[in-house]
């Protein structure tokens, strides 16, 4: 994509309010591919997550520079009608509001989307809570962690042996992002039909029950419970994690008759496929753990290069549990140029993933890092809604923004 390429979304304005992860990573997804993203935070700590994180530099989070990314950063106090009167500037000129607040916190500052309709009728109002905003649990807090369980996800996380495990990052979260995203997405394709906004309800229980395949099915029509079943797939057969002679760990996928059939050959045991306990799928899932025995036997006389080399070589989907250091030393990854580098004025050089999914003819861009707090407050108080300096100066100096 050239410099003066125009990004697909580059004729949307999103107002972001909300803070820490399910609202503002939808507001980096559309932001990715060229949606200016208005950012509103409080004008006193801004959003929680420029403090979130393991590692700091510089006294803030290495998280905030990429959920914040392709970002302009406003400050407004929300809780006092002159910031609420802000907002409704601002949404008279925007496609669409984002929020993840508890349901009912924009109707109690006079922000409920009919009465932003009143003001801007094609404003899409893109919501993300915990549990939506109707039904007998609308009103609880709800964190991802939460919508994990409910949605079915912790319960088959983790080995058996132990209580339900995490996925080690925030997957509720980001799922309700990026079904808010794609429901964004095709609000805004309405509107260009009927000219109409609406709300987009992303609950995160939801977006992770969405993902759970066919779990509600099985136990209704079986009664069969998905159970915790650690590094394997139930009943699926060669999949799992082996050993290696250089102590690495690698995965190897071959639960397919014909790849198990060319992982037998080059395992030197072709009669492994033709054994009774082996020769169909549902055969291989039930002596699961006889079959992993006898490949970790053989995958232990390799170092993980020479293993690999020869699973890839014969069509044996195959690889090494990555690290983010593995990360930064793959060809692959740098071919695909899946982690790019930014200048960051604090830090310096600073990595990061790149935008996903790929387009051919209108591909997103990381074209800046997460901004200061209040970056932006001039540029759109005073270009965008065209307030002049007396009127900022006086919010500024009353604490609004």
């Amino acid at each position: 994509m050239t410099s003066t390429q125009a990004l697909p979304l580059d004729d949307l304005r999103v107002i972001e309010l909300g803070s820490l992860l399910a609202g503002p990573f939808c507001g980096q997804l559309l932001g990715d591919f060229g949606a200016e993203i208005i950012k509103v935070e409080d004008p006193v700590i801004g959003d929680p997550m420029r403090q979130w994180g393991r590692e700091k530099s510089y006294g803030m989070s290495l998280w905030w520079p990429v959920i914040a990314r392709n970002k302009k950063s406003v400050t407004a106090d929300l809780r006092t009608t002159e910031g609420q009167d802000l907002i409704r500037r601002l949404v008279a000129k925007a496609d669409v509001l984002l929020e993840n607040f508890r349901p009912g916190t924009l109707e109690r500052w006079g922000l409920a989307p009919e009465e932003l309709w009143k003001i801007n009728p094609r404003l899409v109002v893109t919501r993300v809570t915990g549990y939506g905003q109707t039904g007998p649990y609308a009103a609880r807090a709800g964190f991802g962690a939460i919508g994990e369980a409910m949605g079915g996800l912790r319960y088959v996380t983790g080995d058996p042996s132990t209580p339900p495990a995490r996925a080690g990052i925030s997957l509720g979260d980001s799922l309700a992002a990026t079904f808010a995203a794609l429901g964004t997405l095709v609000a805004i394709h309405s509107v260009g039909r009927t000219g109409k906004g609406q709300v987009v309800d992303s609950a995160i229980y939801e977006a992770v029950l969405a993902m759970m395949e066919s779990l509600i099915p099985e136990w209704q029509v079986g009664g069969y419970q998905r159970e915790r079943s650690g590094a394997t797939l139930p009943n699926v057969s060669p999949s799992n994690i082996y050993p290696t002679a250089d102590g690495e760990m690698i995965l190897i996928a071959a639960n397919q008759d014909t790849v198990f059939g060319r992982l037998t050959e080059i395992m030197d045991q072709p009669e492994l496929k033709t054994n009774p306990n082996f020769e169909g799928h549902a055969d291989r899932g039930h002596h699961m753990d006889e079959l992993d025995e006898i490949i970790a036997q053989w995958t232990r006389q390799f170092d993980a290069d020479d293993l690999l080399e020869r699973l890839h070589t014969n069509g044996v989907p195959a690889g090494r549990i990555f690290r983010a250091k593995d990360m930064f030393s793959d060809p692959h990854f740098a071919a695909r140029e899946a982690i790019i580098h930014l200048m960051h004025p604090q830090i310096g050089e600073l990595a990061m993933h790149n935008v996903f999914p790929r387009l051919t003819e209108t591909p997103g861009k990381v074209r800046t890092v997460g901004p200061t707090l209040g970056e932006n407050n001039e540029e759109i108080y005073k270009g965008l809604l065209g307030m002049d300096d007396a009127s900022v100066a006086s919010l500024h100096s009353a604490g609004i923004i």
